[in-house]
């Protein structure tokens, strides 16, 4: 059974939209990580908790579903639910409800605790099993398949890892790759197209002052664009795998 349903009602600034005065995607996943990190500090297992057992959660997978982005100004409530354990693994939803309770976008992620100082996954205890609401029994998982890497590079580009790209964890928050990613759209998609999927898989972090390269194929199907993105340090090592979903405005 999942654990403790969290949710906070969010409203969409000036910063957080788009042209067309849509929130990002990027948004709605800092909106993501933020309820969860609340959530945590309410149940006593935030960031002092994990800072004083040298442990961090370090996310490993997305799978996003947008059927409608809230626009400026508008109120949405966010909820998110400890879906399962199991291991070093944890599982995580969410969901996106606008003002009248409509459920306008959903999230499954699958997260991995880390000893801070081994850089190693550790087991997750009783204890953190039962302060989230979960059974420790339950061998229950959320299934996110895995990305096809690019089969050639239509775009390129090349990003400084600044400083405001950098977690509390001293490596870059996983919002940031998306938006990089994103970067390497062609404009033409950005315009006529909506991101309507986007999955994730982090393989390998990196930190302030490195250089990254993404590299996206365009794939087009009658009204949708499919973009798979590799993202790469300078020494060619695969960061993160990306896919965006986008379909035609009509």
């Amino acid at each position: 059974m999942p654990g403790f349903v969290y949710e906070k009602e969010y409203e969409i600034h000036y910063y957080e939209i788009d042209y067309k005065r849509r929130a990002l995607i990027t948004s709605l996943v800092d909106f993501f990580g933020d309820i969860a990190t609340v959530q945590s500090e309410q149940l006593g297992i935030g960031i002092e908790y994990l800072k004083e057992n040298n442990l961090a959660w370090v996310l490993y997978k997305w799978n996003i579903d947008v059927v409608k982005y809230p626009l400026h100004g508008e109120k949405i409530i966010v909820k998110t639910c400890p879906y399962s354990m199991k291991k070093f693994y944890a599982y995580r939803t969410f969901e996106v409800l606008n003002s009248e309770g409509e459920v306008i976008a959903t999230a499954d992620s699958i997260w991995f605790l880390i000893n801070i100082e081994r850089r190693r996954p550790v087991r997750i205890n009783e204890d953190v099993y039962r302060l989230y609401g979960l059974d420790y029994n339950d061998q229950n998982t959320l299934e996110i398949e895995d990305i096809k890497k690019p089969d050639k590079a239509d775009l390129e580009k090349i990003f400084n890892v600044r400083y405001s790209d950098i977690d509390t964890n001293q490596h870059v928050n996983n919002a940031k790759y998306i938006a990089w990613a994103i970067e390497t759209v062609p404009m033409e998609v950005v315009l006529n197209y909506t991101i309507k999927n986007l999955k994730v898989i982090y393989e390998k972090e990196t930190t302030y002052g490195e250089i990254v390269k993404v590299i996206t194929e365009i794939i087009h199907n009658d009204n949708t664009v499919i973009c798979i993105h590799k993202i790469i340090d300078k020494e060619e090592k695969e960061l993160t795998l990306i896919k965006t979903t986008w379909e035609k405005n009509f």
